[in-house]
């Protein structure tokens, strides 16, 4: 099994890797779900870093049906992705009768062409998941990333296995949101090969020139490694 670990920050990406993840998605905003992270983070990451990175497609926070200029917006940033060296790509739209947008997803995973192709979490709000995992095997995107249409992966744990019988190893279906050192052990178990998770703690950072304290959340190292070993028994 893999681990990617949903990374919000530069310090999270290093404790991925110093954890022993097997990759990140990189983004920024984990308080809205995740938005693209800044050009100068890509950056930072793929020069200073050595962890597959993946990173996130998303040009706001809402809803997955975007404007002309949200989409153009969309391929240039994977167009700078791809020349910084990224790995993969987590993207996906959907129309606003809440399928996918064959068309515009199509043409995310042709940008994409030489990276991995990850369908994100708007997948969770597509009415009928069945025919929605069809069209992305058709499409070529090589996973999902999914709660299993439930708030988390716990209660959607019986849609995700329905969901990784109708793959039969055409895409992977990759469980997200919720995913623990108390639970991972069971999507092992499951047959499931990678799972998705922030595994973050609260730090607080003390500012004496703003006379505030301000909580952060970053990838735990330690947590990390806990779920490495967990899936090596």
């Amino acid at each position: 099994m893999k681990i990617e670990v949903c990374a919000n920050s530069f310090e999270s990406a290093l404790a991925a890797q110093d954890g022993g993840a097997h990759r990140i998605e990189l983004c920024e905003q984990l308080e809205v779900g995740g938005v693209t992270p800044s050009h100068s983070l890509i950056k930072k990451v793929m020069q200073e870093l050595s962890i597959t990175s993946f990173v996130l497609i998303r040009p706001r926070a809402g809803d997955f049906i975007y404007s002309n200029s949200e989409f153009k917006t969309m391929l240039r940033d994977i167009a700078f992705a791809k020349s910084m060296g990224v790995q993969g790509i987590v993207s996906g739209v959907l129309l606003s009768d809440h399928t996918i947008d064959f068309k515009r997803t199509s043409q995310l995973v042709k940008a994409s062409e030489g990276m991995s192709f990850t369908f994100h979490r708007a997948f969770d709000q597509v009415l009928d998941p069945v025919k929605g995992l069809e069209e992305l095997i058709e499409l070529g995107v090589d996973r999902v990333l999914t709660s299993g249409q439930k708030p988390d992966v716990v209660e959607g744990f019986d849609v995700l296995k329905s969901l990784g019988e109708q793959a039969k190893e055409r895409i992977i279906i990759m469980p997200g949101g919720g995913v623990s050192i108390t639970n991972v052990e069971k999507f092992l178990d499951a047959g499931f090969k990678e799972v998705h998770g922030s595994f973050r703690e609260s730090v607080i950072e003390n500012s004496s020139r703003q006379k505030s304290i301000k909580k952060e959340t970053h990838t735990n190292q330690q947590t990390i490694k806990q779920l490495i070993k967990l899936i090596k028994k």
